[in-house]
Order: structure tokens, then C-alpha cells, then sequence
């Protein structure tokens, strides 16, 4: 295929899908990271026939995930060329934009000026101010948050200010105008992420948050491909946290989701509806329910799950339709912690007129992707190299 073949591109994002361990891992203390494989290793072996059809095997092989003798997609895996673990930076760089300089974190805490500015900004004493589980910090300070009506304000090693409450004591719009509050506040300290973090229940043992999570990102410092395509009449519909990771920026279209069943069904719908542009999904029960969460039979599960659903994805397609697939960072959910981990992070490309697939080798950045992107729809952009003539 060559520049402009296309009129559709859909990029999934299986997020926290790492495929091992990057060369400047253990600046990190990834060096031993491997989510998809340990995933399978963890259950016994994985099954997974029709990522294996595709060639998610010839990347990352595992338990039950073999190399396929003859891909039907473009198989390799990519090179994070910016620093840092973080979804901010992967998908940016996915879009196009390489970043320099890592997202801060605060693993002790928020210093006291952060603070004093939320107090501010919002006129409430916040609990918590640590490092913490979202799940172990709404249980250990959510009766007190019940009690005191103060938000628990809360990170983790990620560049994340995270703000927990109970939805009977901040509904969820008044937290996000919280956040919204805080955006431009904390966007001097590099703070990649504020995120609303909704919870409900009645007591520490039944405390659990909902699906109104909502992600307030710093906005992209230039251009990303989305831009591209939007100002060159391509729209860009973004399924799930696509939206907030850009701050709305280069989105046409954004549809939340529950999960990622949710996600795939939208993605589908989506898919009889638009005619031209990108389609941009993120899936991220991966990440959040399970490689944080050290879970790595819900992250097989999960991989079952969407393998399950491609069939009809596929199914779904066009000619003219390109669909790639990809990550944005490890998590992987047997490793110490529950951290994002440095790894690669695989690409699958097909198409229906593929006759076989090939290999696209080790790629040296992830904006390969928004180059290709670029090409199949026939515009150009600066950063990364296309692979669209491979396919």
C-alpha cells in the first residue's frame, strides 16, 4: 500500500500491554519487565488464537502465545524515544510528539506550596497528601472524607494529582470543576495529570469508585498528528480517555466508556457510522484494574476478552480501513509495586487486502505510528518513520 490508500485509520490502544523490558530499563528498576509475557506465565499459559493469527506471538512469544508460521498482520514492536512511563507521554508520542522532559512526581507526597494552593483554588483542607493504592486510600480515609467533607488528594509514582471523594459529598461535577480549577494551577509544577477519582458505598468494607474517573491532562506543548487531521478536514473521534489525554485537543468527536466491553461496542458502532479520518481507542481496563492492581489473571482475562471481540472488529472494517495495534507503557502486574513499567510495546497493522503479513522489526519511536497515520490518509508529518509501505 502507499500514501493516501486509506480513508479510514483505527489505532487501539491496549494500555499497559508491554511487550519486555526497554534498553534504559533499569533507570527505571524495570529491567526484568515483561507484562504480556509473565501475564501468561502467571496463568499457566494464555490463549489468545486470534492475536496469535495476527502475530502478537512473533513479538512477544509466551505460554500459549507461539509465533505464527505465517502472520496475517504486520508485526513488530517500538522504541519509547521520551522519558518517563506515563500515558500522557506514550500517547502523545504515539500522536507525534516526542517529549524531552519527564512529568514530575511527588512518590512523598505534595510539597506544602502545592497544597496551599489547592486550598485556595478549592477552599478545603484535603486528607491524605501521600503516595497510596486508589483503592487502599479510599478505605483507609474515606469514612473520615464521609465525616469531613475534606477531599482525599492523593498520587502515586506516576505524574498524577488525584482527587478522591464520595459522590454524595462532592458529586462528580462539582469535583471536576475542582480539577478544572487546578488545571492551570499546576501546570507550571509539570503535572501531567489531575484525575477525578468518584467513589460510592456506605462504609470502608463496600467503598468502591465508579466509572466517572475523569482525566484533566496537561495540554500538548505543539502540534500532534490529531491537529493534522483535523485541520485538513479528517475528523478524529476519541473512545475512552483518548479526549482528556489531549485536552481536547485534535478531537472531533469524544465518547466515554464504562470499560473496555463497553469500549469495543462503541468502537464498533463507531465504525458502521464514520467515513473518513481516525478512530482512536483507548482500553484501559488492563492498566487500571489489573497492572496496578497486581491482577494477573483479570489481565488475562481481559486479553481474552478483546481477542474474543477482533473477529468482529475485523468484521467490521472496510476497504480502505487500516487498523493498528498498539500500547502505550508496561504495567506489569507481577512486578514489585504497582507501577507503569518501561518496556516496548507491540504494533499489529492489517488491513483486508493484506495478503500476509510481515515483519516491521524493532521501530526506534512510537511516533512511527502518527507517520504512518499521516501517510495512509495522504498528508505528511515530520516525526517518525511510516511503515506504510510495508503493508
Amino acid at each position: 500500500m502507499k500514501n493516501g490508500d486509506f480513508s479510514r485509520v483505527i489505532l487501539v490502544v491496549l494500555d499497559g500491554v508491554g511487550v519486555g523490558a526497554l534498553p534504559d530499563a533499569m533507570n527505571y528498576g524495570d529491567e526484568n519487565a515483561n507484562t504480556l509475557r509473565h501475564v501468561a506465565e502467571a496463568v499457566g499459559g494464555i490463549n489468545l488464537p486470534n492475536l496469535q493469527r495476527l502475530g502478537l506471538g512473533n513479538i512477544c512469544p509466551a505460554p500459549g502465545l507461539d509465533p505464527s508460521p505465517q502472520p496475517e498482520a504486520a508485526w513488530g514492536k517500538m522504541t519509547e524515544v521520551s522519558p518517563g512511563k506515563d500515558t500522557t507521554t506514550g500517547h502523545w508520542e504515539l500522536a507525534g510528539l516526542e517529549t524531552t522532559e519527564s512529568f514530575a512526581s511527588f512518590p512523598d507526597g505534595f510539597p506544602p506550596e502545592i497544597i496551599t494552593l489547592f486550598q485556595e483554588q478549592t477552599g478545603l483542607e484535603p486528607l491524605g497528601n501521600i503516595a497510596a493504592s486508589g483503592t487502599d486510600i479510599i478505605r483507609d480515609l474515606g469514612e473520615e472524607h464521609v465525616r469531613s467533607g475534606r477531599p482525599i488528594v492523593y498520587t502515586s509514582v506516576d505524574s498524577v494529582f488525584q482527587i478522591a471523594a464520595h459522590e454524595e459529598i462532592i458529586p462528580p461535577e462539582e469535583l471536576y470543576a475542582i480539577c478544572r480549577r487546578m488545571r492551570p494551577v499546576l501546570d507550571p509544577y509539570r503535572i501531567g495529570r489531575i484525575i477525578a477519582r468518584p467513589f460510592v458505598g456506605t462504609s470502608a468494607e463496600n467503598f468502591s469508585r465508579t466509572h466517572r474517573r475523569h482525566d484533566f491532562s496537561m495540554p500538548p506543548f505543539a502540534p500532534t498528528v490529531l491537529d493534522q487531521l483535523m485541520t485538513t478536514g479528517f475528523p478524529v473521534v476519541g473512545i475512552g480517555k483518548i479526549s482528556d489525554i489531549f485536552a481536547g485537543r485534535g478531537i472531533s468527536l469524544s465518547q466515554s466508556i464504562v470499560n473496555n466491553v463497553d469500549g469495543m461496542k462503541q468502537t464498533v458502532e463507531v465504525l458502521g457510522n464514520a467515513e473518513k479520518g481516525l478512530i482512536f481507542v483507548n482500553f484501559v481496563d488492563f492498566d487500571m484494574l489489573y497492572g496496578h492492581r497486581n491482577d494477573a489473571a483479570g489481565f488475562a482475562s481481559a486479553l481474552s476478552g478483546l481477542d474474543s471481540w477482533l473477529p468482529e472488529l475485523q468484521g467490521g472494517m472496510r476497504d480502505g480501513d487500516l487498523l493498528l495495534l498498539t500500547a502505550d507503557h508496561g504495567c506489569d502486574p507481577t512486578m514489585p509495586g504497582t507501577d507503569h513499567t518501561r518496556e516496548y510495546v507491540p504494533v499489529l497493522a492489517w488491513h483486508k487486502q493484506m495478503a500476509c503479513g510481515c515483519s516491521l522489526g524493532v521501530r526506534s519511536s512510537f511516533c512511527d505510528v502518527a507517520a504512518t497515520i499521516a501517510d495512509a490518509l495522504g498528508l505528511s508529518w515530520l516525526t517518525g518513520d511510516s511503515f506504510i509501505e510495508l503493508l
